[in-house]
């Protein structure tokens, strides 16, 4: 059973209620360039922020890559390399309009089915220090937020329930995902640090936030939805729910959203029809999926990986959001940039190990056979490993084009040396996160932390100077848990704040579609606007790199050691399109 860390005033259960307007699943809604559109949206002090520097060369732990593909399932569940670890039951259940297809080799030669509108013909978010605009969907998507419930349901008298859900260090996903990694074990004291930081800090106008710090089991898929209908239906009332590392995902966000008319920021993502489906209460902390498969494609064709007589590959899972984001995205991108992929299927849900297993080498053997040397992967890492060990025994190591889709470049870096040095060595990818950076005391010019990190760790330092038992040094990690769940709170209470005194679910949706500049953590800026509910807004080049024989690539470790494995960054900063 989930526990709670507080629990919630049960005169809040149906307090403020009120039954709205729900959008359902919103039009499409294209995204343009405005630059300054939106003013600045806070009197937190972490935000906004304009930053003047681009970022920057590396030295990150190994184990790494793997937690944080751990943390980030894309839809259904996932494992390591030898061991099956459940986190996620959402995404597999998601769209009839995107079918699983079977095993076999199919060649693009056309436009894939109309997408649903999302950044159609439109021109790019904000750039660095830019506003992130409304374009030609503004309107549309301005009405959808017009639409929101007015309930206040979640707030009693001078508290705002908030909900916090947290994996349980005791599930088989908390003991093989998380357990190791020190910081996860911090997370309940990190939301109420952060939540006191910004209550003695005046609050929400006069309103103090209420966490109630609950654990579940991400297995458990009923446990869940039962949560899901507590908080959004019964008690205790929730007003809102902050997901800060992302594992609150799935149709479980849509449960919230969709359903429960109920404001979730998570850093869980994929397409865009997702947040379409929950608008107007979903908003991401992570890129949406589908400016990520833009920004893949630009990013390969202007370096020579795609177009120009290259073969080029896709190897995409038989999820049905694997085929959306083949058949609604990446298809469509390529084709607009003359190129036609081989397109292979793989099985990619982890209970169907066996099939996975069986058709990895021959989905190798078909794309070696083909001539393909560039291969796009749209696969969870339970299907990408066999991959990669189907690539090694056959000695077929072609360039492949990494990205934040299924964190495919977190997780790599996990992978070498061993078992896949020769495959993975030397890869690069577009990341919106801050790979490649140091946790010391060095300046944010020398790998150190962006400012929304550094000031989420002044504050935790000076109320916890001593390292987290078992920790080298006291700094914290720069994409580990207690920067999100600084940063979540912050940008909530950043929305919350500006929403005003009249605080009600429409208010504060529309005062996060005004949030811009918000100084991240996991990516370094943040902005919304109508109809983007995705915060990063800009993305990096980065490469793998083994560390063996020792070199400059990789700085130092704050212990003075050299790095074995990290992120070298290759192109700096540049604005993700917008999908």
């Amino acid at each position: 059973m989930a526990t709670e860390d507080s629990a919630a005033d049960s005169a809040g259960t149906s307090a403020g209620t009120s039954a709205g307007t729900s959008p359902g699943t919103s039009a499409g809604t294209s995204l343009g360039t405005s630059a300054g559109t939106s003013a600045g949206t806070s009197a937190d002090s972490r935000a906004p922020l304009v930053r003047s520097r681009r970022r920057r060369t590396p030295a990150r732990l190994v184990r790494r890559g793997v937690r944080r593909f751990l943390r980030r399932s894309g839809a259904t569940q996932l494992r390591t390399v030898a061991v099956a670890v459940i986190v996620v039951g959402g995404v597999a259940a998601y769209v009839a309009t995107a079918p699983a297809s079977s095993s076999a080799t199919q060649t693009a030669t056309g436009p894939a089915a109309a997408g649903n509108g999302a950044g159609a013909g439109a021109g790019a978010g904000a750039g660095a220090g830019a506003g992130a605009g409304a374009g030609a969907g503004a309107g549309s998507a301005s009405l959808v937020l017009a639409r929101a419930s007015t309930s206040t349901r979640g707030i009693v008298g001078k508290t705002i329930n908030v909900v916090f859900p947290v994996v349980s260090l005791n599930s088989l996903a908390g003991k093989e995902g998380f357990a190791e990694d020190l910081e996860y074990g911090e997370q309940t004291k990190a939301i109420h640090f952060f939540v006191n930081q910004v209550n003695q800090d005046g609050g929400i106008n006069g309103r103090r936030i209420h966490p109630i710090v609950v654990t579940f089991d991400p297995a458990n898929t009923s446990e869940m939805r039962s949560l899901c209908k507590d908080w959004t239906e019964g008690s205790p009332a929730a007003f809102a729910v902050l997901d800060g590392v992302g594992t609150w995902s799935g149709t479980n966000q849509l449960c919230i959203t969709q359903e429960g008319h109920t404001p979730l920021i998570s850093h869980w993502t994929t397409v865009t029809n997702w947040t379409d489906a929950g608008a107007p209460y979903l908003w991401w902390t992570g890129p949406d999926d589908a400016p990520i498969l833009q920004a893949l494609v630009d990013w390969g064709t202007s370096s020579g990986l795609l177009g120009g007589g290259r073969k080029v590959g896709v190897i995409a899972g038989n999820r049905a959001s694997d085929q959306l984001a083949l058949r609604q995205f990446l298809l469509p991108d390529l084709t607009r940039a003359g190129v036609t992929p081989v397109v292979e299927t793989l099985a990619s849900n982890p209970t169907q190990t066996a099939t996975t297993n069986a058709q990895a080498p021959l989905v190798v053997q078909k794309l070696k056979a083909a001539g393909v040397s560039s291969v796009i992967p749209l696969i969870p890492f339970n299907a990408f490993v066999p991959v990669l060990e189907a690539e090694t025994q056959q000695n077929y190591f072609p360039k492949l084009l990494l990205s934040d889709y299924e964190d495919s470049i977190e997780s790599s870096l996990g992978l070498i040396p061993i078992p896949f040095e020769k495959a993975l060595n030397g890869q690069e990818a577009i990341t919106t996160e801050t790979l490649g950076g140091v946790d010391d005391a060095r300046p944010e010019s020398q790998g150190g932390y962006d400012p929304g990190v550094r000031s989420c760790y002044t504050a935790w330092h000076k109320a916890y100077p001593k390292p987290v038992a078992g920790a080298a040094t006291a700094y914290i990690e720069e994409q580990g848990p207690i920067q999100a769940w600084c940063t979540v709170i912050h940008l909530f209470a950043t929305a919350a704040r500006d929403a005003g005194p009249n605080l009600n679910r429409r208010t504060f949706v529309e005062a996060m579609s005004r949030v811009n500049n918000f100084a991240g953590g996991y990516s370094p800026i943040l902005s919304f606007a109508p109809g983007k509910y995705y915060g990063p807004i800009e993305y990096q080049v980065v490469e793998l790199h083994n560390n063996v024989p020792p070199s400059p690539a990789c700085r130092l470790t704050p212990t003075g050691k050299p790095q074995g494995t990290c992120w070298v960054v290759k192109q700096s900063w540049r604005p993700l399109p917008p999908g």
